[in-house]
């Protein structure tokens, strides 16, 4: 997509161009070939603004930013900890949608008239977010539930803001080798899928069914079931969940409860999703929480999941027992496999960056250490040090410091890093039971392994005896290596060539002849003038070899 010919797109690429100048990224302006002209009334604010102030910009943005936002919250290694801390008190808020245009979205997308799938419809929204938003209601059959309705018209205008970030982002990451660095196309490849998710309902379904199987066997906690029958794409129909906030519970109330319980279960839920079934919500804030009349936790909203793949899980698994055992060296060893390196990678900072991390932890009191703090602050130090960690383990780090809040309103005196510590250790001696396909491929590559040990050690030692036994080491790409001994070669050779043409052509110019250019010998001219052009030449091929290496690498 072109920029200049996407007319009906030039408001958005206006409002991004503001909003990179504001925040002191004029260069990716610049990068992402966004007219400057449209942009001539924004005066840079740079570092002066603030995460608050970025999260409000973002807001007045619309839907797709704020959700854009809530995931640059959960990324410790691409935002400073202020911004971090700013976009994490977004708010996905707006003024409600009128109830006419509710009444028609259930209608189509029920095919029945409200008044026949409801008993009792409450036309006052219970909240309004940017997506859709909440109504109580009464099925004929007397049960209560909520109903989330799609705002109308999201879903065209989500579209139109992806096909322009789409754009951006592959401008920037082409042109910039900070936007390489990160991964911006990877970033909003993943963005993309995780707001089209959020607009399928019957996917927040599934999630809401999946976590019911997962919390099952705790008592302490309720998930909402959602009712297929009276859900859609658009519209989703789930039980109800009476309850407070955890937040606002009231220091006489709290005492009424068994929050120490409340709170250990929470994270044992929590841990199972992330360490055993490699899916969990990933927004567990407060306002997601609450507490039943019947003293249980209720999780709602689960239009943010997460999925962890199973190499990643038992990774996890190592990283959290060794942060839990204050093992420095052996965090920093397996945070290193989990990230992707770059060109910019010290192991040695790293490994220091980690291990003072792991230090000043040990010396701080149970009750002061947040687990989901510990892992975020692992990913800002990774990114540090030049690797590039997985999405995976900084949405792990803010779902688990959200459980941290929440945890601490239920007991003050709660020991997260302690009950994560003992959880893993639990896991680790036998709570992750392998999957049935898991034992299969291993026992098939075993026994592949062992049809084919005799062979190969025949061929082996076939080799050996007759002396063509031969062990290659790929240390480096030694064909990349001769090709630039080679283009340097062919530099100097060159170079060479015409200091010798420019000496001879100077000698020549002392020559007395009849056959002059411009009044000097026609030789020396001639001389000169091929010297000029192979000197425009070598210097050419020169910066643009090296402006592939640098893209290239």
């Amino acid at each position: 997509m072109k920029v200049a010919t996407a007319s009906r797109h030039l408001g958005r690429y206006r409002d991004i161009g503001r909003l990179l100048l504001k925040y002191g990224r004029s260069d990716l302006v610049q990068q992402a070939g966004i007219d400057t002209t449209l942009l001539d009334d924004v005066e840079p604010e740079g570092a002066r603004a603030e995460g608050v102030e970025l999260a409000a910009d973002l807001e007045r943005l619309g839907p797709t930013f704020i959700k854009l936002g809530q995931l640059l919250s959960t990324r410790a290694d691409l935002l400073p900890a202020p911004y971090l801390e700013g976009l994490s008190r977004l708010q996905d808020r707006l003024e409600p949608f009128p109830f006419d245009d509710v009444r028609t979205t259930i209608e189509d997308e029920l095919c029945v008239r409200l008044s026949r799938a409801f008993s009792d419809f409450d036309e006052l929204p219970m909240a309004a977010a940017s997506i859709g938003q909440v109504h109580a209601a009464v099925l004929r059959d007397g049960r209560e539930v909520v109903v989330k309705v799609q705002r109308p018209g999201i879903r065209h205008q989500v579209f139109d803001d992806l096909e322009v970030l789409d754009d951006l982002a592959e401008r920037i990451e082409a042109h910039s080798q900070r936007g390489r660095l990160i991964g911006v196309t990877g970033l909003i490849t993943q963005f993309r899928k995780s707001l089209l998710d959020e607009l399928d309902y019957r996917k927040e379904a599934s999630n809401l069914l999946r976590l019911n199987r997962i919390v099952d066997e705790r008592p302490e906690l309720v998930v909402p079931k959602p009712y297929d029958d009276f859900t859609t794409g658009r519209v989703l129909t789930m039980e109800r969940i009476r309850g407070h906030k955890v937040t606002d519970i009231s220091p006489l109330a709290r005492l009424e409860l068994d929050g120490e319980a409340l709170a250990r279960a929470l994270f044992d839920a929590y841990l199972d999703q992330i360490l055993v079934e490699g899916f969990f919500h990933a927004d567990p804030h407060p306002g997601n929480v609450l507490l039943t009349p019947d003293k249980r936790l209720g999780l709602i909203d689960l239009g943010m999941v997460a999925r962890v793949a199973p190499e990643m899980r038992d990774r996890l698994l190592r990283l959290l027992l060794a942060l839990g055992e204050g093992r420095g060296e052996e965090v920093a060893r397996v945070a290193a496999e989990m990230c992707e390196s770059t060109s910019r990678y010290d192991p040695r900072r790293f490994t220091a960056d980690v291990a003072d991390l792991v230090e000043r932890t040990a010396t701080s009191t149970m009750e002061q250490i947040e687990a989901g703090r510990l892992v975020l602050d692992l990913t800002r130090a990774s990114a540090a040090a030049g690797l590039r960690p997985p999405p995976e383990l900084s949405m792990v780090g803010k779902a688990l410091l959200n459980v941290d809040h929440v945890a601490r309103f239920l007991d003050p005196e709660v020991e997260p890093v302690q009950i994560v510590r003992e959880r893993a250790v639990r896991l680790a001696g036998g709570g992750v039971r392998p999957s049935l396909s898991g034992v299969l491929n291993a026992v098939l590559e075993a026994r592949e392994f062992a049809e084919q040990l005799p062979g190969r050690v025949n061929r082996a030692m076939d080799a050996l005896a007759g002396g063509r036994f031969e062990l290659q080491i790929r240390a480096f790409d030694e064909t990349e290596l001769l090709r630039g001994l080679h283009r340097m070669a062919n530099r100097v050779a060159t170079g060479v060539i015409l200091s010798s043409l420019i000496i001879g052509a100077a000698l020549l110019s002392n020559v007395h002849t009849t056959a002059r250019i411009a009044g000097y010998p026609a030789v020396a001219f001639v001389c000169f003038l091929i010297a000029a052009i192979g000197g425009a030449y070598l210097v050419l091929s020169i910066v643009i070899g090296d402006h592939k290496l640098r893209n290239r690498e």
